[in-house]
């Protein structure tokens, strides 16, 4: 290329120092310090190319669909995949090299060592947790951190929980293949906290990458039937209890104050007969 026969002899703009590729999740990013303009009067562009194991070097020029690195201004080249077509075949071994250019004078290339996604990406947590309480169980459902377009490779999960009042013992269940997790044989009406792990597994070189753990999260299991059938034991066992109180407390009053409940209860007192007898012959 004409670009790399003059490079010895215009070669006096500094090379982008610390490039370097940022493999999260989906995510695929170049970027790179930017070069001092020194005396010049431009602004710096930037010239990203890249190439495959068996390929020649080539220009980031919608190729990547959807991706161009030629001639710009910004100190990064985003090749994230955000649908099956765009961005690098995350199973492809890829090499990377940036080049400034001011004014006709170009720096040396500086390339980035190769990378294949699946090989070298940091997995997230899980997205989407959500969690539901069951009877002596946690029912957890999620997403995985990125999608997958490769047969080859698969995610596994793994949850840490334990009892919130016993934060020092943890377990650590799994792996699980599928989105759908059931915690079971949990202590009923107890508070758990837990944190779910993704881990990535790509089958064809046997190569796994484990993921971050997700933010703590934590809830309370609901009763199992053993436990509903206590509890209503015991609110009758105690209903009874209340009730044979008050009614002894009733009955130790009446003896202790009987001879004023006797009273109380006493009939009114009523007009001598004589005396009714005038009365009426009276009014006659």
């Amino acid at each position: 290329m004409v670009r790399s026969s003059v490079k010895d002899s215009l070669s006096q703009l500094p090379a982008p120092q610390n490039p370097k590729i940022r493999l999260y999740n989906a995510e695929q990013l170049l970027s790179w310090e930017p070069v001092p303009p020194g005396n010049g009067t431009g602004p710096v562009v930037y010239h990203v190319q890249f190439k495959y194991t068996t390929s020649q070097w080539s220009d980031v020029n919608n190729n990547p669909e959807g991706v161009n690195c030629v001639k710009i201004t910004t100190t990064e080249c985003n090749f994230t995949k955000t649908n099956i077509s765009k961005g690098f075949p995350m199973h492809f071994n890829v090499s990377l090299r940036v080049q400034a250019e001011l004014e006709g004078r170009v720096s040396a290339w500086v390339t980035v060592p190769w990378f294949q996604h699946f090989r070298n990406v940091t997995v997230g947590p899980p997205e989407n947790i959500w969690v539901t309480p069951g009877e002596g169980s946690l029912i957890i459902k999620l997403s995985p951190p990125f999608d997958i377009y490769d047969s080859t490779v698969a995610f596994q999960y793994y949850v840490h929980y334990w009892e919130k009042e016993k934060a020092g013992i943890q377990k650590v269940a799994g792996p699980f293949m599928t989105n759908s997790i059931v915690l079971s044989d949990l202590k009923p009406l107890t508070v758990y906290c837990l944190q779910v792990k993704a881990q990535l597994l790509w089958t064809m070189l046997n190569i796994s990458r484990p993921g971050h753990l997700s933010n703590i999260s934590c809830y309370e299991t609901m009763a199992d039937a053993s436990t509903k059938l206590q509890q209503v034991i015991l609110i009758a066992i105690g209903t009874f209890l209340l009730l044979s109180a008050m009614a002894g407390a009733c009955l130790f009053l009446v003896l202790k104050y009987r001879g004023l409940v006797k009273y109380w209860f006493q009939s009114p007192p009523s007009i001598p007969v004589q005396i009714e007898e005038v009365c009426v012959h009276r009014s006659k």
